[in-house]
């Protein structure tokens, strides 16, 4: 069901050399960018008329306006179930506790008597956000975006998820729910790449944005690409990742439970345990089995996702090898379940979420830890950081000098400007002093 990478019995490989020997997606987004172009071009010069044709195109659906409104947004949360009602109430909550200790504030720094460089921060004015709802629904996903856009201040937040046959090419119920609860009442019945061109571009009925967050599939990933530049985008989200950094005093049924539950997202998900612990390893190859008998989804995305290429077990020395490959391969989400894991979990330097001992599972992290689950995939966690309330802030340096700050630095900037060979630069603080550097 699972294959296995043995890298015992040789010094592990450096750097790049290692990752190449980790299991990965194929995840081709250059290629899918040919194919988005033109559907974001076309968006560009049609606007809705666009989306609504490729609402029945690629969703099957007979839309006569893209905005949802907002009395059916209300009704989707009057007919909520109250148990899933709670449920995100719950999620709204934590995730407000922990995204508002995010905020920066203003920070002003005396560099010399009169001179200062004060750092603000500063929220962009409008953000578009992608809620998914093609293999699955993700009102949790609402909540990760909405959440830190709110509490970094954006003031025009819009919500866009693919129209659905089933509900009158309305979003998901529950994605509409959930917009509700978070005062969203901007809400495009829009999928796929041409959502991404919506917010870019703007239409008769969406303003642009200035930026635009949220997972998707391959096509919205390629769309972000595609418009990285004229928009700020938070990342190009691949298939979903777990790792599960293990030794012999983890158990085997919750390593295992954990790993199917990345798997049942996508048949690209990644489901990788790294253990030095070989009695472990055929453990949870056994427990494997009657879990996903026992589950959902098993045929379409579990088994493909557990058998592809993209997952293993990968069999180490020991714990510090362990730590090595985690780290060349920067999970999403990575799971530390070994002995005093809090001291491992302390010394992982790339992932985009750590998840610390037995009762710390990453679907915890998905709903309700308070934490953000919209991460880095596909290694970028080793340059790229989680969806946060600084994702939506810009800061600002503004810097106030009096004539004696600057006269006391007049030489050095000069100096430099020569250095560089562009004397204007120089020229434009001469200017200030009659056209001589003023003496120190």
């Amino acid at each position: 069901m699972i294959s296995r990478i043995d890298l015992r019995g040789d010094a592990l490989p450096e750097g790049g050399a290692l990752r190449d020997l980790l299991p990965r997606a194929e995840f081709d987004v250059e290629a899918a960018l040919e194919k988005v172009r033109p559907i974001c071009e076309d968006v560009h010069h049609r606007g809705t008329a666009a989306l609504i044709e490729y609402a029945q195109k690629f969703d099957g659906v007979e839309l006569s306006q893209v905005r949802v409104d907002t009395e059916a947004i209300k009704a989707a949360l009057e007919q909520l179930d109250p148990a899933v009602r709670a449920a995100l109430e719950e999620s709204i909550r934590r995730a407000r506790i922990v995204h508002r200790n995010q905020r920066r504030t203003e920070h002003t720094t005396q560099v010399v008597p009169g001179g200062t460089v004060t750092e603000k921060w500063v929220p962009v004015e409008r953000v578009g956000l992608y809620a998914p709802g093609g293999r699955s629904v993700y009102p949790s996903s609402v909540v990760m975006n909405v959440v830190p856009a709110q509490e970094a201040g954006v003031e025009s937040i819009a919500l866009a998820s693919p129209p659905q046959k089933e509900f009158d090419g309305l979003p998901h119920p529950t994605i509409l729910a959930a917009c509700a609860l978070l005062g969203v009442d901007e809400v495009y019945a829009v999928g796929g790449a041409q959502a991404v061109a919506m917010f870019a571009y703007g239409t008769e009925d969406c303003l642009p944005a200035n930026m635009v967050t949220g997972p998707g599939n391959i096509w919205v990933a390629a769309a972000k690409r595609y418009f990285t530049g004229k928009i700020g985008i938070d990342t190009e989200a691949g298939p979903t990742e777990i790792a599960v950094l293990a030794d012999s005093t983890a158990d085997p049924v919750h390593v295992a439970a954990d790993l199917i539950s990345q798997a049942e997202h996508d048949p690209l998900a990644a489901a990788v345990l790294v253990t030095d612990s070989a009695e472990l390893a055929d453990a949870v190859e056994k427990e494997l089995e009657p879990q996903v008998a026992a589950t959902k989804h098993v045929e379409d995305r579990i088994k493909p996702a557990l058998a592809g290429k993209q997952s293993a077990i990968v069999l180490v020395d020991s714990l510090e090898d362990g730590l090595k490959v985690v780290d060349a391969y920067g999970a999403e989400h990575l799971e530390i379940q070994t002995a005093d894991a809090a001291a491992w979990a302390a010394r992982v330097r790339n992932a985009g979420a750590i998840f610390v001992g037995p009762w710390a599972p990453v679907s915890l992290g998905d709903y309700c830890a308070g934490s953000n689950h919209v991460l880095p995939t596909g290694g970028c966690a080793c340059h790229s950081s989680g969806l946060s309330v600084q994702s939506f802030l810009r800061g600002i340096h503004i810097v106030d000098y009096t004539r004696d700050a600057l006269a006391e630095v007049t030489h050095h900037v000069v100096t430099l400007a020569e250095a560089e060979d562009l004397p204007a630069h120089g020229a434009a603080l001469k200017a200030r002093f009659g056209w001589k550097v003023p003496t120190q």
